[in-house]
């Protein structure tokens, strides 16, 4: 699954992403949660692409009351074409979801310890995401999103049974361009990434309180080896 990860609009975010960054830019983020508002990549007017902010937790578009809804963070990759909430949104609502890292927790007897998972080289990748827009009778549209999830790699398995589902930068373009994508191609889209790219470390146990929010939770634990 994916339940917490980092995004930080730094040099070459823009040139990376082929976006606009609002000025000022939004401050790093290290520890986002479900229910935040966060930055997320969408085709917009003449197929430029676009930052919008939405709720992480997919509030269907349907839903006749918001305040009793399920409001998934995570959609299974192999069920996207086959569940009603996720069908239409896989044919016209994708989105890229920028990040910088993740993190998973490995059970260590009655223990389960944070680690931090990124690229080895630190550049930035893009999760699948679907969203969908909830206009209520009399008020601003609430747009909200939920992350693609796939089966791990080696480099996942060993904290959990499922993995974000990352782009390759070649697909991203395909991902977010409109209409329904092939069976085929969405199987490849969104099979797991490439383990030899990733790396990860053993991270302090704040992360587990989404208040806590700074680069100290990125710092690899001292005397603790990467799996990697």
């Amino acid at each position: 699954m994916c339940g917490r990860f980092t995004i930080s609009f730094t040099v070459g975010f823009a040139d990376r992403f082929r976006v606009q960054i609002p000025d000022p830019p939004p401050p790093p983020r290290y520890n986002v949660a479900p229910s935040q508002q966060v930055p997320v990549i969408v085709s917009g007017t003449g197929g430029n692409r676009e930052i919008v902010e939405m709720q992480w937790g997919l509030l269907p578009g349907w839903s006749h009351d918001p305040a009793s809804a399920h409001r998934p963070i995570n959609a299974r990759a192999e069920t996207l074409t086959k569940r009603p909430a996720f069908r239409s949104l896989v044919m016209h609502r994708r989105c890229l979801v920028p990040a910088t890292g993740f993190y998973e927790w490995q059970k260590t007897g009655k223990r389960r310890l944070p680690h931090y998972i990124r690229r080895k080289d630190g550049d930035y990748f893009a999760f699948a995401g679907l969203y969908d827009i909830w206009e209520p009778p009399a008020s601003v549209p609430h747009i909200s999103f939920a992350i693609v999830t796939t089966e791990p790699n080696d480099a996942v398995v060993p904290y959990h049974d499922r993995m974000p589902a990352i782009l390759r930068e070649s697909d991203e373009a395909g991902w977010l361009s409109p209409g329904p994508i092939p069976d085929h191609e969405l199987r490849e889209m969104l099979a797991p990434y490439p383990s030899g790219l990733l790396e990860s470390w053993q991270v302090s146990g704040l992360v587990n309180n989404p208040d806590h929010d700074g680069a100290e939770l990125i710092a690899r634990q001292k005397g603790i080896n990467s799996f990697l």
